[in-house]
């Protein structure tokens, strides 16, 4: 049998953060994480570029991680309000999310596309949480597990293996809405997804596959609770350790 996944907690701020408000907030955060002997579980935050690297040096010595919310594919060159992965970690970044459906929306990214982004991640030595869900127009057509499939197969960076590579499924109609699938829909996507797979690496049981979408304190607890689900991908209820604090502890 295998080794229990550790589970990961992490807060996408997406465009929000200004600094001296920020600092104050990771800086409760980790002084929160810190009281923790041996948490059980992994704490993270991607907040955005202008904020990642004094947001690491707030976190250094916290159980607190640091990550970038997007990547060019490309290492440098003439690539105008991008950044690299490599520049993600000389900020300070362990992780780097990838494939987001705000960015697939509203940027046009192709899963060759998020991919590329995933395999640049690994190429920098940080970790790709590689982000996949379905619209609510093919939820409602029954193509959920269909988009699963696609998504993943797809967007997979080459050379991914637990250790460098998180899945997060977010179904994009449950994120910063309020809804959230059951923790029955949850159970039927996340080991359609763990198939997947298992189809495609060698240490499949072993990645992580983290639920975001509308994940609070009120519902984290359940939501973790569902077999395959590894942590969560954390919207509004990260920018603030009072809110995000309650979903981490019940991983702890």
């Amino acid at each position: 049998m295998s080794e229990p996944r550790r589970k990961l907690i992490a807060g996408n701020w997406k465009m929000n953060g200004m600094a001296d408000a920020a600092l104050l907030q990771i800086k409760d955060l980790a002084a929160r994480a810190s009281k923790i002997e041996q948490p059980d579980c992994d704490v993270l935050i991607c907040p955005p570029a202008t904020l990642l690297r004094e947001m690491a040096r707030a976190t250094v010595g916290s159980p607190v991680k640091t990550g970038g919310q997007d990547c060019h594919a490309a290492e440098k060159g003439a690539h105008t309000g991008d950044i690299s992965a490599e520049m993600v970690k000389d900020a300070g970044g362990h992780y780097c999310i990838v494939g987001h459906s705000e960015r697939r929306a509203d940027h046009g990214e192709s899963n060759a596309v998020v991919k590329a982004k995933a395999e640049a991640a690994l190429r920098a030595g940080i970790v790709a949480i590689v982000c996949v869900g379905e619209t609510l127009a093919e939820r409602d057509a029954g193509q959920t597990l269909d988009v699963m499939t696609d998504q993943v197969r797809n967007s997979l960076p080459a050379g991914a293996t637990a250790t460098n590579t998180v899945i997060a499924y977010e179904p994009v109609w449950a994120i910063g809405t309020g809804k959230t699938p059951t923790p029955d829909d949850v159970a039927v996507v996340h080991a359609h997804i763990r198939e997947q797979l298992a189809g495609l690496l060698n240490d499949a049981n072993r990645m992580r596959i983290l639920y975001g979408g509308s994940v609070k304190g009120s519902n984290a607890a359940e939501l973790m609770a569902v077999a395959n689900v590894d942590g969560a991908l954390v919207g509004g209820a990260s920018l603030t350790a009072e809110d995000f604090w309650p979903i981490v502890n019940c991983c702890i």
